[in-house]
């Protein structure tokens, strides 16, 4: 086992904290004022995982610029649904144009979220990994683990929007293509974060 000193809650995650919470109530308010529903469930579903962030805070040592980009993977989720954009949201603004037909559009500020999110999450997931087995530094496991762990949560993330499209009627996620895209992305994210970081291990 590696070393499992705890981490203390310090000032900058306070900071850390208190933006998050300050963008979370603006984008609550804007959501609830305009009746979207599919938003709030979101909404609760960050609010579940920043509770959960502060109480593994000591054991976890999560290092406060990985705090900021899960802050920031927050951030844009919500200004995705929230910025009005060409009379749609950010999520549906194609960035590059790659491929245009109906669904299958590439490369959408949503794909580059999904991308973006699940690399942080598979950085997070090699975080545990190396504070508690850190004889695995290096290897192909601790490489490998941490993508198949994000493209799992990904799918898990793809089950709460499929909850949302069940409980809230005209919901805004897509059909069975843009489920697939957003798979391909996390996917894709994650690998370039693990690659990112045998890259700086080296």
């Amino acid at each position: 086992m590696g070393d499992t000193q705890a981490r203390r809650f310090e000032a900058g995650d306070w900071v850390v904290l208190g933006f998050t919470l300050a963008y979370g109530a603006g984008f609550t308010s804007w959501f609830l004022a305009r009746g979207n529903l599919e938003f709030m469930v979101y909404v609760g579903t960050m609010m579940v995982f920043i509770g959960l962030l502060g109480l593994s805070l000591r054991t976890a040592a999560w290092p406060r610029p990985m705090l900021w980009a899960l802050s920031a993977w927050g951030l844009a989720h919500m200004a995705g649904g929230a910025v009005p954009v060409n009379g749609s949201v950010l999520y549906a603004l194609q960035l590059v144009p790659l491929v245009s037909e109906g669904e299958m559009t590439i490369l959408k500020y949503d794909q580059l979220v999904h991308a973006y999110g699940f690399g942080v999450t598979a950085w997070l997931l090699w975080h545990l990994m190396a504070r508690h087995f850190p004889d695995l530094r290096g290897t192909t496991t601790i490489r490998v683990y941490p993508v198949l762990g994000a493209m799992g949560l990904g799918s898990f993330n793809e089950m709460i929007e499929f909850a949302a499209v069940l409980s809230v009627p005209e919901t805004h996620v897509g059909g069975y293509v843009n489920t697939s895209l957003d798979l391909v992305f996390n996917a894709a994210g994650a690998m370039i974060a693990m690659l990112v970081i045998a890259a700086r291990d080296k």
